[in-house]
Order: structure tokens, then C-alpha cells, then sequence
């Protein structure tokens, strides 16, 4: 995603997982956070057998999704590079110490294996994500895709028209036919809808790219949070464990600090190239205390540009009422008989997870900052792992009883309350009547 500096607290952050094996296993499901922010490995959050059972005479009708890409290879070489100009400097001048020379062929190595999907392409830990996620879906739902195949119904799948979200859905549906191979056939070729999933790269959200680009309030905050002391201290930190003190006296403070987010970015890619790089392994040259730091940074980046942001403002979310918007036309046009379709499947990015997570109200990520109380780890609940790591999803599953609709939503396949406004069947319950949402929402 994006990237600038951030600063604030310096907390670990923790994600604790409930993963399927095959999937999770690749980046230590149940274990601490590596503090990998929106990069992080995606993880399914609540088990099959933990789901509230469904409302007696209901029967599954109808799901959608939207879900973000799965992981990626980095967007470009810049980051990689930069290290290797500083490292290959040392190297040739007596500079490095062990550790720093151990790191060089780390770099060379996930270089290599960025190239080798093509830069800011799904990887192959990230088509991995999607099959298993569409496999779960498919065990979560078993009647309504054996009625959907039974009744040849078809499954539509939208994308942003990026590659990484093409390839998310076609790894996406090639889960979903190799665990109901009936299937097959009545998953229609994806098609490209940028206003409803690109929708912050799109001309109508120009106030949008001027509020990312120019706004005052942003570039200040974000200033202020950068330039705290502790990231230059941190940036000192990393240095001194590579260099030699007489190379790294050489090096400005701008330039340790470039060089610590360099190898921050490349620490939160490596992750995600796990399939093509296993053997790199960055944490012994990112310390966990200083890493925390970065991704402090690297989320307030996040939550001021796509998340909540500033308090009394609505700049970074309004524009994903369109998404959402759309989530309802799919179950009203179901339950009013104008829809023939048995699912739709949506493939997106961070940028429209993050404010269409504000609209829903989703755990952890609604809460604003004050203008003058920056964003900082101590003070707000968001973090970019569990609001939009890699694959985040979001789903709708829609249930009739004769002419009664229920909805039930799932956030990273966790069961997941709607707004509080909003009025379940039951206290406690996940399941909600569609004449209620659409009260509550002012549909």
C-alpha cells in the first residue's frame, strides 16, 4: 500500500489467529504479530464449529462478498535497491559488520522473488489465501451451492481491473469449483468495476485525491508523528546493528531513517513471498521494538488516509458508500425476486476494505482522532493487521423463510455484529432481518 512515516507509541501489536493449517502455517498462525500492519498473512478468524446455528426454517439463498487481494509480491524494487546502494557502499569500504553483510543476499533474494511473480502481483502464499478462503465458504454453505449448481445459477465475480485482484478472483473461484466441482460453469469470467471497487482512484473522488495530496491537516499530523524522536532513535538503532560505528557516523539522520523504512517495507513483504523466498528471514536484522515503532508509523499513514481519520470528517470513507450501496441492491434484488444469481463475488483493496469497514462499523475501526490528539497506538483501537491485512473480507450470507429475509455477516469469516442501531433477531444473535438493516442504514 502507501507509505510514509508515522510515529506515536511504540506497543507490540498482537493478532491472534484461528487458522486453518495449510494457509496460517506460513507465517505462524497463533503466534504474536511481527507487526507486519496491512501486509500481514491472512489468517480466518473463527472456526466452522463455532458459528451460531442457523434460525430454524431458514435456508441459505443467496452470498456475496468483497474481499481485498490476497498477499503480494512489494510494488516496485525501490525499497531493495536503496538497501543494497547503502549495504554495497559499506561493503566496499569495511562497513558492515556480520550481520550486515548476512542481510545482503536476504535483500537479493526477495528482490528476486518480487521479480519472479512481477512487482505488486498476487504471490503464490496469496493465491493460496483466496483457494482456502473460497473453500471455507463453500463448507460454510454447502446446500446453497449445491442449490445454485442444481438450478444453474450464476455466480458473478467483479474486480477492480488490477492484476493482483483478477488473479485473487480466478485463485478465488478455482477453490470454490475445486470443492464443488458442479460448479463449474456457472462461474462467469470476472468483470472490471472500477467506481464500485476502485473507487479512490476514480475521477468522482477527486476531493478525495486533493484531501491525500494537499490537505493541510494531514501533512501536519503526519509530520508531527514522523518526526518524534524516537523514529530517528530507532533508525539509529537498526543502523548501529549493520554498520560499523565509523560507517554509520557517515550516514545523515535522514538517510538512517530512509534506510530503517526501506528495511521495514521489505521486513513486511518477505511474509508474503514465502512461497517463492522461504528461506528469508528478515527478523534478526528489524528488531521487535523497533519494528513495532515502524508499523506505528506505517498505521497512522493508514488510518489518517484510508481509515477514519480525523474526527467531525468524513473525506477518506463517504466514498465507499457506493460498496456498500451495492452489498444491499445484490440481497434486496434477491429477496424481491429481480436477481437470478446464486452469489457475487467482489475482489478489491485495502483502500476501499478500510473506509467500507468505517461505514459498517466493524470492530476496531471506526474510532476518529481529535485534530490535535494524533493517532497513536495508546489512544485508538485501529490497526491495519486486523482491519485489512492481506485477503480481508467481508460477506453476506442471505437466508428465507417463505417471504422473511435474514443476513448474517462475517469479517475475516469471524461472525460479526452490525451497528449497534441496527436490532438482531435475538440478543446476541448474528442474524439480522433485511427490513431492519435497511431501517437502520436509512435505505
Amino acid at each position: 500500500m502507501k507509505r510514509t512515516a508515522r510515529a506515536g507509541a511504540a506497543l507490540a501489536l498482537t493478532l491472534l489467529v484461528l487458522a486453518v493449517p495449510s494457509t496460517a502455517q506460513a507465517h505462524g498462525a497463533g503466534s504474536v504479530s511481527h507487526n507486519y500492519t496491512t501486509k500481514t498473512p491472512y489468517s480466518p478468524q473463527e472456526r466452522l464449529r463455532d458459528y451460531q446455528p442457523v434460525p430454524r426454517g431458514f435456508v441459505p439463498v443467496f452470498t456475496e462478498n468483497v474481499a481485498r487481494h490476497g498477499s503480494r509480491a512489494m510494488s516496485d524494487s525501490d525499497d531493495g535497491d536503496a538497501l543494497l546502494a547503502v549495504l554495497q557502499r559499506a561493503q566496499a569500504e569495511g562497513g558492515l559488520t556480520g550481520l550486515g553483510s548476512a542481510l545482503v543476499p536476504q535483500v537479493r533474494t526477495l528482490l528476486d522473488a518480487g521479480a519472479s511473480v512481477g512487482y505488486g502481483n498476487l504471490s503464490g502464499l496469496g493465491a493460496r489465501e483466496q483457494r482456502e478462503t473460497a473453500q471455507r465458504m463453500q463448507a460454510r454453505l454447502p446446500r446453497l451451492f449445491a442449490d445454485i449448481a442444481a438450478q444453474r445459477r450464476p455466480i458473478e465475480v467483479q474486480t477492480s481491473g488490477v492484476t493482483r485482484a483478477v488473479d485473487s478472483a480466478n485463485a478465488f473461484t478455482g477453490g470454490l469449483t475445486s470443492a464443488a466441482p458442479a460448479l463449474t460453469g456457472l462461474v462467469q469470467a470476472p468483470v472490471t468495476n472500477k467506481d464500485v471497487l476502485y473507487f479512490h482512484k476514480q475521477p468522482q473522488n477527486a476531493d478525495y485525491r486533493a484531501y491525500v495530496d494537499g490537505d493541510p491537516d494531514l501533512a501536519a499530523v503526519l509530520a508531527r508523528i514522523d518526526g518524534q524522536p524516537r523514529t530517528a532513535q530507532v533508525a539509529r538503532h537498526v543502523v548501529s546493528r549493520l554498520f560499523t560505528p565509523r560507517f554509520a557516523a557517515g550516514l545523515p539522520a535522514d538517510e538512517q531513517i530512509s534506510f530503517a523504512r526501506s528495511l521495514f517495507e521489505l521486513y513486511c513483504s518477505a511474509p508474503d513471498l514465502s512461497v517463492e523466498a522461504p528461506r528469508v528471514d528478515l527478523d534478526p536484522f528489524l528488531p521487535a521494538g523497533d519494528a513495532a515503532w515502524l508499523a506505528y508509523l506505517d498505521d497512522a499513514e493508514e488510518f489518517y488516509q484510508s481509515g477514519p481519520a480525523f474526527a467531525g470528517r468524513d473525506i477518506t470513507y463517504k466514498m465507499a458508500g457506493v460498496l456498500l450501496d451495492d452489498l444491499f441492491a445484490q440481497v434486496e434484488a434477491k429477496a424481491d425476486g429481480t436477481s437470478g444469481k446464486g452469489a457475487v463475488l467482489r475482489f478489491t483493496h485495502a483502500e476501499e476494505i478500510e473506509p467500507l469497514a468505517v461505514l459498517l462499523q466493524l470492530p476496531g475501526s471506526t474510532k476518529q482522532a481529535p485534530l490535535n490528539q494524533p493517532y497513536t497506538y495508546h489512544n485508538n483501537p485501529w490497526r491495519g493487521a486486523t482491519v485489512a491485512p492481506m485477503a480481508a473480507n467481508i460477506q453476506w450470507d442471505l437466508y428465507a423463510k417463505g417471504d422473511a429475509y435474514l443476513v448474517r455477516m462475517l469479517y475475516n469469516e469471524r461472525e460479526t455484529a452490525f451497528p449497534p442501531s441496527c436490532h438482531p433477531i435475538a440478543k446476541g444473535s448474528y442474524f439480522y432481518r433485511l427490513n431492519e438493516l435497511e431501517r437502520c442504514f436509512h435505505r
